[in-house]
């Protein structure tokens, strides 16, 4: 029964991203990405991360995709500023998104072994171990993450102001 749901969440999530790739209307772009992000978080708790799947809703299902609404709302998106877009952005983001699939199939190629625990009850996912985790050993790396988030906020405004 568990993997009935994990192959129909991933399935989903699969379908769900593709659309958000190949999607015409940003709006429709954006439900389906929060589909992918709700179907992922029930992959999460289908692997005994249930923390992960938690805030897998509330912080990008739910605050983060709020954001991308506000935004596109706020940019006000015509036909006519789709066709103003330079090609060289274009060449630009092709070759970041070559080099972002060889990365992946560098690390996918680096994979060996067996990660799945032998004693499924361990509490891997659960938030104690997690928080005593992330605040030891990968300190640095969060601390990180919060700077690049706040470099998200930053540019966030910058574009949402208006020039006088």
């Amino acid at each position: 029964m568990e993997q009935i749901l994990f192959y129909t969440a991933a399935g989903i999530a699969l379908i769900s991203a593709g659309y958000f790739v190949f999607a015409k209307n940003p709006l429709y772009a954006i439900l389906s990405l929060i589909v992918t992000f709700f179907s992922i978080a029930g992959l999460y708790i289908l692997m005994n991360a249930q923390f992960l799947g938690i805030v897998q809703i509330i912080v990008y299902a739910g605050a983060i995709m709020v954001l991308f609404l506000y935004i596109l709302m706020m940019l006000n998106l015509n036909k006519q500023d789709e066709s103003r877009k330079h090609s060289l952005r274009k060449i630009i983001g092709i070759f970041a998104a070559g080099i972002l699939f060889i990365g992946m199939l560098g690390a996918y190629k680096g994979i060996s072994g067996n990660y799945i625990s032998e004693n499924p009850d361990s509490g891997i996912g659960l938030t104690k171990n997690l928080g005593r985790l992330l605040f030891s050993e990968y300190v640095l790396p969060f601390e990180l993450a919060s700077i690049l988030i706040l470099a998200g906020i930053v540019g966030a405004v910058l574009i949402g102001k208006k020039e006088i």
